[in-house]
């Protein structure tokens, strides 16, 4: 008759306590684990919790900032529209007519714009771009809108020449010198008033 084993074999000669002691040790390291785990998954909750609130901060900003920089824009052209004509009156360029926000359309030619302030006289006309601060990218869009007033000048056969000023409250050096060297004029605050720079040789015309 065989005999009746008693005893389980374990590998590598270990007995019964030491293969215990090895799962209650892996057990433990299995729940500290879970822990760490679910410690970092509320980390990263919170985290994503704060980045959201941190995105939904600054859109609000942002917005913010976007609606002031508008609403000071629409002051900025209606301050400065009125001291326009007087400064480049100084400066030889004369012009009787002053107009904010003047907008040109021409559907069979698919043309659109607006100009912020619109200085005519008889044989020129002053197109001026007002940001409260501009950038390289708007001086490139007043270069477009200059030629969209050509086209649309000479489908109606005013021979007039057209000249571009920019006019920025917070204009840094660099777009300052790319506004100048474009052939555009410069409008910045000073004081209590404004001053006019012309650009780097002669003005450019379109």
């Amino acid at each position: 008759m065989a005999e009746v084993q008693t005893q389980q074999d374990y590998p590598r000669g270990l007995n019964f306590e030491q293969v215990w002691a090895a799962l209650m040790e892996n057990r433990e390291l299995q729940k500290e684990t879970d822990r760490l785990q679910k410690e970092n998954a509320l980390r990263q909750k919170e985290t994503d919790r704060q980045m959201k609130e941190t995105d939904r901060q600054i859109k609000e900003i942002n917005k913010r900032f976007g609606d002031f920089s508008n609403r000071f824009g629409e002051i900025a052209e209606y301050m400065v529209a009125p001291g326009l004509q007087d400064k480049f009156r100084k400066m030889g360029l004369t012009f009787q007519e002053a107009s904010n926000h003047a907008k040109y359309r021409d559907d069979d030619n698919n043309i659109f714009f607006e100009v912020d302030i619109m200085l005519e006289n008889g044989d020129k006309a002053m197109l001026v771009e007002v940001k409260t601060k501009p950038s390289t990218e708007d001086v490139q869009d007043h270069i477009q809108r200059l030629e969209k007033m050509r086209t649309y000048a000479d489908l109606r056969g005013d021979k007039r020449s057209f000249l571009g000023a920019v006019a920025g409250v917070a204009m840094t050096k660099n777009v300052r010198d790319y506004v100048l060297k474009q052939g555009f004029y410069v409008i910045e605050p000073s004081g209590e008033t404004f001053n006019i720079t012309p650009p780097n040789g002669q003005p450019k015309e379109w």
